[in-house]
């Protein structure tokens, strides 16, 4: 994507990882336009084979997003108005997405920036991030996370934040395991590219088969998800069990060296 002044999504390539920013000043909140273009860009990730990595970020350091744009809604941008092919925010709805994507929060994570943030697979937080969930104070539900947070969090954490619209501070959400890290400002980023970078070398048809898998199973029971895996039932894993990728991770494991994924 080519970067332009107006465009409030900026994206960057390198290698195999895909950097997506979010830059909506002042507070970095999404209306229609933004999610469908970001929904845009996550499908493009998506179905792009030389992609196998996304980190999300935000520009600025005091939000990471500020969720929907209450000024746009204001004017009359309903609640359920088109948000694009992945939902709000381009993340939360998109069908098939199996490759990993990390979210590096750098500021505020605030009702659907929260929520944003809760899509990706993994959440590396600054030390200043906070996260809240303040839709109660407007009259609106938090959707996605009354869905999402008590599967994350204990249950009577989550109600708290969704029937309060309290503040939680970084490390009290590494405390809760919502976020995988804390770190300093400074290092979020080069700690996250990181962790891409790793898993940007990993097999991505184990990505693929570990995502669909969890996805496919999150509402059976252990008996139900260990059948339906077994009987074929989930197609990456079945896709991976055919793959030129398994043969070469055990032919690497007996010779002793780094396997060569090819993501086939």
């Amino acid at each position: 994507m080519t970067n332009t002044t107006d465009n409030p999504i900026h994206t960057s390539r390198n290698g195999a990882i895909l950097e997506v920013t979010l830059d909506r000043p002042k507070a970095n909140a999404i209306d229609g336009p933004t999610s469908k273009l970001m929904g845009d860009v996550f499908a493009g990730f998506r179905d792009d084979p030389e992609l196998r990595v996304a980190i999300l970020s935000a520009a600025g350091e005091r939000f990471f997003s500020a969720g929907w744009d209450l000024k746009v809604a204001a004017e009359g941008e309903p609640p359920d108005t088109d948000y694009g092919v992945g939902g709000f925010g381009g993340l939360q709805e998109l069908p098939g997405l199996n490759k990993p994507v990390i979210a590096a929060v750098n500021g505020m994570a605030v009702g659907g920036g929260f929520e944003l943030a809760l899509s990706c697979d993994l959440i590396y937080a600054a030390e200043h991030a906070r996260f809240a969930l303040p839709e109660i104070n407007v009259g609106v539900l938090a959707d996605a996370a009354s869905i999402k947070l008590p599967r994350r969090i204990p249950h009577h954490v989550a109600m708290d934040m969704l029937l309060t619209g309290r503040w939680m501070e970084a490390e009290e959400a590494a405390r809760w395991g919502l976020v995988n890290e804390v770190l300093p400002a400074e290092v979020l980023m080069n700690r996250v590219r990181e962790i891409a970078l790793l898993l940007a070398e990993g097999p991505p048809l184990v990505f693929a088969a570990t995502k669909e898998t969890i996805r496919m199973t999150e509402n059976l029971s252990e008996q139900e998800a260990l059948q339906l895996v077994n009987n074929k039932g989930v197609p990456s894993v079945n896709a991976l069990y055919a793959s030129e990728d398994l043969q070469e991770g055990t032919r690497a494991f007996a010779e002793k060296r780094k396997p060569v994924w090819k993501g086939r």
